[in-house]
């Protein structure tokens, strides 16, 4: 059964305009689970799984041969995460809680048949599939096209905007490296002295 702060998130998650029977079978047959800073709650090629982020913030990732790391989406509550996996099977992403977060998690099967059989939850689906397309191109576009200052700014203000400080001013609780890995340096910030 789910609580208030999960009906609160699924208020504002795009599983609010499923049709109600379905919206009621993925409360009763998800469940709540509480990640503290720093915990990877999703691995590249881990089992395919779906949830709601009731609170907290999370980073969704990409990682390199080299072991790089480039942020392509902070996800707050309401978002949904793995989305993309009921048709295109596990993600080559991982997923960090940034600060303390809570996820709902989302029967796949119950989601996947009722999209098989029902037009309006294809349709609601094909729409969050395209809102996060764009999100993740125009992400992309940073990441790909902006200086490191122009990438460590967006980064910044993403983050700060979600976590605004009472006296007006935007915060943003990350550590150099924390920041370095978002914005996809090409390696440590800041750079290690060379030895001669």
């Amino acid at each position: 059964m789910a609580d208030q702060d999960v009906e609160n998130a699924l208020g504002r998650s795009f599983l609010a305009d499923l049709p109600p029977e379905l919206a009621g079978r993925l409360r009763d047959e998800g469940e709540r689970a509480d990640y503290p800073a720093g915990t990877m709650v999703y691995r590249a090629g881990s089992g395919p799984q779906a949830a709601l982020v009731v609170a907290g913030l999370l980073r969704v990732y990409l990682t390199s041969a080299e072991r790089r790391q480039v942020t392509v989406r902070y996800a707050r509550p309401g978002d949904v995460l793995g989305i993309a996996v009921l048709v295109g099977g596990p993600a080559r992403t991982g997923v960090q809680a940034v600060e303390p977060s809570s996820l709902f998690r989302i029967s796949l099967r119950a989601l996947t048949v009722a999209a098989q059989n029902d037009p309006r939850v294809g349709w609601a689906i094909a729409e969050e599939l395209n809102r996060r397309l764009y999100e993740v191109l125009e992400q992309t576009a940073v990441n790909a096209f902006g200086s490191v200052r122009q990438r460590v700014a967006a980064h910044l203000l993403d983050l700060a905007s979600a976590q605004q400080h009472p006296h007006g001013r935007l915060v943003a609780r990350m550590s150099q490296q924390e920041l370095a890995d978002a914005a996809g340096s090409p390696g440590s910030w800041p750079p290690r002295p060379t030895r001669s």
